[in-house]
């Protein structure tokens, strides 16, 4: 299992945003405390049908030195189409 972030290139009230994605929900909180970011800035069902948060260019750096993957625009579209959650349920890891 792992975790991903895509490029920094998401305007948004000055700064530049990407996101965060892992393999495993679980997994991806875990990575998320670790990067001391809030619960309450994590994306899932029902507001979008892939789990994850958004995060600013400076906390992608973080995240890379903790073992984040970096991933290219399609890289991170491939991993949006492995985890997301169909009709709102969530995603159970096998």
């Amino acid at each position: 299992m792992a975790v991903y972030v895509d490029e920094a290139i998401w305007l948004w009230q000055g700064r530049l945003w990407c996101h965060l994605m892992a393999d495993d929900l679980a997994e991806l909180h875990r990575f998320a405390v670790q990067l001391g970011l809030h619960l309450s800035s994590y994306q899932g069902p029902p507001k979008t049908t892939a789990p994850h948060y958004d995060i600013t260019g400076f906390e992608r750096d973080r995240a890379l030195r903790l073992g984040a993957i970096a991933c290219s625009r399609d890289e991170i579209v491939a991993v949006f189409r492995r985890v997301r959650v169909r009709m709102g349920k969530e995603r159970v890891a096998a």
